[in-house]
């Protein structure tokens, strides 16, 4: 995401965190530090109980105790986990947080940085994911049960959650309206930019087909099976999973961006385009949804009152 268009309106900082590059922006200079700050905090916490690359993390205690019973949650981790249920029934289950053992068994083991983009071949058979509704989660008690050979995994919704998090808390902390984007996926808070926030589309920083779209609540998240992927025995492999096969989705969108209430849901909503394929966007559509979905053969299909053009290159 470039805000290159925008640097005499906006101001913005960067920091790395989650695997990503997170960018916080606001109106006034002087509300920098502050936002970033706030921004930063909600990231890191979020990072240290959710991430399934740390071994020191919540998340990860909680995937070791699978088939053991009820497990205490901490009120972030409660939160994220409610989240991500909520995706997976939001979906259908196109969004499923239980794939976390079959996402590592295609390779997927560290953050996307570390990973190692090419390696010897993985034997991946068909193997669909433990699914949403196995998952006990009892929010009265702040507890959750995973059956036996369960692992959750909740990057399909964590960093969007993340972003609406981090603009909120630089929302109060400043006092007015700030943007966090976690990698692809933009949440804003806080009083509206009368012009609002312009953002680019695309489905890398130095892609050469973009579009500007003007946000003004809410969140913009795209998912695509493009920019992460990696190598083993030739074959390409990417993060997106289907839950019923759990194999790398084949899909024919090679990205799809989704505007929603919050960034998680557009998020949600964006990676469940990807894995339901050429119904997608009737699905979109009938859930009220703006999206742009880019095809493998280049073609743009939007739904949902998404603007054909705020301005866009290629």
């Amino acid at each position: 995401m470039s805000f290159d268009a925008v640097a005499p309106v906006l101001t913005s900082a960067s920091f790395s965190a989650m695997g990503t590059t997170v960018v916080v922006a606001v109106e006034d200079p002087a509300s920098l530090g502050p936002a970033t700050s706030a921004a930063r905090s909600v990231v890191a916490s979020i990072d240290a109980a959710c991430s399934r690359f740390r071994a020191d993390s919540e998340l990860t205690r909680i995937n070791r105790s699978a088939g053991g019973g009820f497990v205490g949650l901490s009120a972030l981790l409660d939160e994220a986990i409610a989240v991500a249920l909520d995706a997976a029934a939001a979906t259908g289950g196109l969004v499923d947080p239980t794939i976390g053992g079959l996402i590592e068994r295609a390779g997927y083991t560290v953050t996307f940085n570390d990973l190692p983009l090419d390696g010897p071949p993985i034997d991946l058979e068909v193997r669909s994911a433990p699914g949403w509704e196995s998952v006990r989660h009892d929010r009265s008690a702040r507890r959750v049960a995973l059956p036996e050979g369960a692992s959750l995994d909740l990057g399909a919704v964590g960093k969007a959650w993340a972003s609406d998090r981090a603009a909120l808390a630089a929302a109060e902390r400043i006092g007015a309206g700030a943007l966090v984007a976690c990698g692809g996926d933009v949440a804003v808070a806080g009083s509206d930019r009368a012009d609002g926030w312009r953002v680019r589309v695309a489905e890398s920083v130095d892609a050469g087909v973009w579009q500007d779209v003007l946000m003004f609540d809410g969140g913009v998240a795209t998912s695509g099976t493009e920019s992460r992927t990696w190598r083993r025995g030739g074959e390409t492999l990417h993060h997106i999973l289907d839950p019923s096969t759990g194999l790398p989705s084949i899909s024919p969108w090679v990205m799809a961006s989704v505007a929603a209430a919050t960034c998680a849901g557009a998020n949600a909503a964006a990676t469940g385009a990807i894995v339901l394929g050429d119904g997608a966007p009737s699905w979109l559509a009938a859930q009220g949804l703006p999206a742009r979905l880019v095809h493998r053969d280049g073609s743009v299909v939007t739904v949902g009152g998404w603007p054909d053009e705020c301005s866009a290159g290629s």
